[in-house]
Parts: structure tokens; sequence; C-alpha cells
């Protein structure tokens, strides 16, 4: 009886395990027409209403923007009206981190307002979209959370991410791809921001850092 019942106890152990490792999923959102400013082409940016040649010539200068409460702060001292940059973020935003993101990060997403800022909140940590799905889509319905969820990211481990979740991060090179797997186990921001620089630019690797954590 006491032999079975450990069987028992290790196969539910196993089979939590895998279930476990099956629902970590973090990845991007997939995008609906939405561009990250932080590698879109010079043209693209261009071609959003509102931004001027000059406005543009500095968001190539100061990126990779850190927030979007960064990319909002260098359109608002540019002359443009906070109604003018939630228009931009129609077409391009900074990824915004579901497991990090501040209330005032939050409400600069097209269709998020005060309420997703509450809820987004609430049911950290985000762990994949199966989760985003039915906890927001209760709110809002699917069509609704889908054109949310391209707003957002949730945080993927490093050092175990697929490369099917890596390859959601907007601009990873097949070559970085490489270069991350390789430095793997990584123990640091710093070491990442380091190893990976050397491989791309200091830039580059801070843009990137931005979808990972360490696990």
């Amino acid at each position: 009886m006491r032999s079975k019942l450990g069987l028992s106890i290790v196969l539910c152990a196993v089979l939590a395990a895998g279930v476990a490792s099956a629902v970590v999923h973090a990845q991007v959102g997939k995008s609906l027409g939405v561009a990250d400013v932080n590698i879109a082409p010079e043209k693209d940016i261009l071609a959003i209403p509102g931004l001027t040649p000059a406005i543009v010539k500095g968001i190539l200068d100061k990126r990779p923007f850190a927030s979007i409460t960064d990319l909002n702060a260098y359109l608002l001292s540019q002359g443009l009206t906070q109604e003018q940059a939630m228009a931009v973020y129609q077409k391009a935003i900074v990824p915004v981190n579901l497991n990090t993101a501040t209330r005032e990060e939050i409400v600069l997403i097209p269709g998020a307002g005060t309420r997703m800022a509450r809820e987004f909140a609430e049911y950290r940590p985000w762990k994949n979209w199966a989760q985003f799905d039915r906890e927001i889509g209760k709110y809002v319905g699917q069509e609704a959370t889908d054109k949310l969820k391209q707003y957002v990211f949730i945080p993927m481990n490093v050092n175990t991410a697929s490369d099917d979740d890596l390859r959601t991060i907007p601009g990873l090179t097949p070559a970085l791809l490489g270069s991350i797997k390789q430095g793997r186990p990584w123990t640091s921001k710093e070491q990442f921001e380091q190893q990976i620089g050397k491989a791309s630019t200091p830039k580059e690797a801070s843009r990137l850092w931005r979808f990972f954590v360490i696990q």
C-alpha cells in the first residue's frame, strides 16, 4: 500500500511539473498593425499623423526608449497634446511589460484606461496569453483583448525561453537568438548587456533586455 501510495505521489508530482512548464508561455503580443517604435523604420514613423520630421529625428536619436512613459514625455516636450500623443500610440508604441508596468504606463495603452490599470495589476504575475485571454476577456471580450495584447508583453525567462517565444520579440535576428542561447545560463542584466552588446550594440542589448527576466 505504501509503495503504491508513494508511486502515486511521484506520478502526481511529475504530471504537475509537466503542466507547470507547459503553461509558462511568456511572449510578446502579436501585432495587428502597431509598430514597436524602438525598431520601426524611419519611413514608417514619418507616416504617423502628427509627427514632424524633426520629432521623428528626435525619436531615432533617443531610442531605445525604456518605457512608453519616456516616449510620452518626449512627445509632449515637442508640443504634442496628450490627445495627439495617444493617436500616435494607435500606430506605434513602446511595448509595455504586463508584470511591472506602472499605472502611468498602462493608461497610455489605447483602449486600456484606468480600468485595465487596475485589472492588469490584479492578476499578476501573468504567465501566458491563455491566462490573459481568460481574465481580461471576461471584462471586454476577445476582440478587445486581442487589441490590448498587441501593446504588451509577458517577460520571458532568458535562460529557458523556447525559440518560438524568443522569435516573438520584435526585431530579434536569428544571429542574436543564437547568441542568447549560447550565453546561457545568464546570471545578471549586466552580463547580458555586456555580451549581447558585443554581438550587436549596447543600445540593442538594452532594448532586448526589457523582454527578459532571470528565474
